[in-house]
């Protein structure tokens, strides 16, 4: 016999075989077991979770005589026909390369015909999705009212491309991604089948690669025994023959960029690229180890949530406990959007580096994820610098704003007109905050907005919320401060104002050249916050 592939050899044959798919097993045997079969079925889910290995058990479990809790017995002539390949009951079909009307139609005239051994011919359309149009409509009559003896398995991993109509005539079941332990646990067993040594840790790897396929699995464990043929398969073997790195450089990369180590990030970077790794891989590899930091820190730990052992765990805590939760943030954020360019990417190398010296050297980042760690970046500095005894020089009074010294008594409330004319007055309002202002450095990127009535708003952009309401109760005695006049303020994003102007005023031309100024202002804006710090 020909050699099969792990996943050809150790494709499950019953439902008993099959892991990590329990709710759609369970719903199967029990129609199979009470004669409550459905004539179409739709399953859906990535590539790898089973889809076509349950339909075929279905389909043979539907035809076998004595079938043994929900599955083909295997034994009797039915059976051992469709083991043989023999039977024509079950029917595979490619919609991928039979997806045109004419294909269907061959299918519509051959339901008419009994089939010739067993009780139904079962039809299993694999990436049905790939039908046309044309296909489709031609489907939908039959797939509708089939004859008693036909039954329909569609299988797709694109379900949102199926037209209603089709969903609407099948029972649906999506196939959830297997996890990786069961995953290891499978290949453990299948290993010690053919005795090849691989350790553990090179099992837990292959199936957190395989993000949730076994079939990827198997190919990925096969193409390793395959290269290290007659050797003991270790983590450093797989992570080489995939291209990937070790998990120490996720960990001395994140590190380097934490401590805005510069020089120590593109000296990791060389070395990954002298050992020519995959820096498609490595993004993705340091993409998923921020997002386990941020599991690590925000669970407390995250033993159960984080699929790794309990060593790595602790080791991902620690290092979590060292980078803010809003850092974590800015590098999954950048990190995601490195790997989308990387895909079509001319100088990779290029690539990789520049975005992780922008994580490294957040002044040169523009975002406004970005605004908080430089907010805390300066306050750490002022606070270094007066704990070295060094004097801070204070602004002078010419470059203030000047307004009357406010008395502590209650203002008068500002009315409409004066709150209105308020709008454009903001870079004095905020120049008469001093320069040294933390809250002023942040509110530079902002604007002020006015709709109606006696209320002021502060205009930002989506992200910039905490940094807001941080320095907010510091702003409004500014602003009150500068009109002598109790204003009413309050912060609104950019979106809500836009659809608050267009509620109050509907979609005049004012209207509108109001929210895009506005809009505008806060995109620009970014490019040009700039902070100086006084230093004697």
């Amino acid at each position: 016999m020909s050699y099969l592939a792990l996943y050809r050899k150790y494709r499950p044959y019953t439902f008993d075989d099959v892991i990590g798919q329990e709710h759609i097993v369970r719903t199967l045997k029990n129609q199979i077991s009470s004669h409550r079969v459905a004539h179409a079925y739709l399953f859906s889910g990535s590539r790898g979770t089973g889809k076509t290995t349950i339909a075929k058990i279905f389909a043979r479990a539907v035809n076998c005589l004595v079938p043994v809790n929900g599955s083909a017995c295997g034994e009797c002539e039915i059976c051992k026909k469709v083991n043989e390949s023999s039977a024509m009951n079950i029917i595979e079909i490619d919609a991928a390369s039979h997806n045109g009307v004419d294909n269907i139609r061959e299918i519509n005239d051959e339901v008419k015909y009994t089939p010739a051994v067993g009780q139904y011919k079962v039809y299993i359309i694999d990436e049905v999705h790939m039908l046309s149009v044309g296909a489709f409509n031609a489907l939908l009559k039959t797939l509708e009212e089939p004859p008693a003896h036909v039954i329909f398995i569609l299988a797709t991993t694109d379900p949102q491309k199926i037209p209603v109509t089709i969903l609407s005539r099948c029972q649906r079941f999506d196939f959830k991604r297997i996890s990786a332990s069961e995953i290891e646990h499978t290949m453990k067993k299948y290993m010690e089948n053919e005795q090849i040594d691989i350790e553990d840790n090179a099992l837990a790897y292959i199936a957190r690669l395989a993000d949730g396929g076994m079939r990827d699995a198997l190919s990925i464990l096969e193409q390793s025994i395959s290269f290290y043929y007659g050797e003991t398969i270790t983590l450093d073997k797989v992570q080489y023959l995939v291209g990937a790195v070790d998990t120490s450089i996720l960990f001395r990369m994140v590190e380097a960029i934490a401590n805005q180590n510069t020089n120590e990030m593109l000296i990791l970077c060389d070395e990954v690229n002298a050992q020519g790794r995959s820096l498609r891989q490595f993004s993705s590899d340091l993409l998923e180890h921020c997002r386990n930091l941020l599991v690590a820190k925000t669970t407390k730990g995250g033993i159960d949530v984080l699929d790794y052992s309990s060593e790595h765990v602790e080791r991902l805590r620690q290092q979590a406990e060292t980078i803010e939760t809003s850092e974590l943030m800015r590098y999954i954020k950048h990190l995601a959007q490195l790997e989308y360019e990387l895909r079509t990417a001319i100088s990779p190398r290029i690539l990789l580096e520049v975005a992780l010296l922008k994580l490294c050297e957040v002044q040169m980042d523009q975002s406004p994820e970005s605004m908080m760690t430089k907010m805390q970046m300066m306050e750490k500095k002022l606070e270094k610098l007066i704990a070295e005894g060094v004097t801070i020089q204070s602004v002078p009074a010419a470059m203030q704003s000047p307004r009357e010294e406010v008395v502590p008594t209650k203002l008068p409330e500002a009315v409409p007109d004066e709150v209105k004319a308020l709008k454009n007055k903001w870079n004095e309002i905020l120049n008469g905050m001093g320069m040294m202002s933390a809250a002023r450095a942040f509110y530079t990127s902002t604007r002020l907005g006015y709709i109606e009535g006696d209320i002021l708003y502060i205009v930002y952009q989506q992200g910039m919320e905490a940094g807001v309401n941080r320095y907010l109760d510091e702003v409004k005695v500014a602003i009150n401060q500068f009109a002598g006049k109790e204003v009413k303020v309050r912060p609104m994003s950019a979106e809500d104002y836009a659809s608050k102007s267009i509620e109050t005023y509907g979609t005049s031309p004012k209207v509108s050249e109001e929210v895009k100024d506005i809009s505008s202002v806060l995109r620009d804006v970014q490019s040009k916050i700039n902070f100086h710090i006084d230093v004697t």
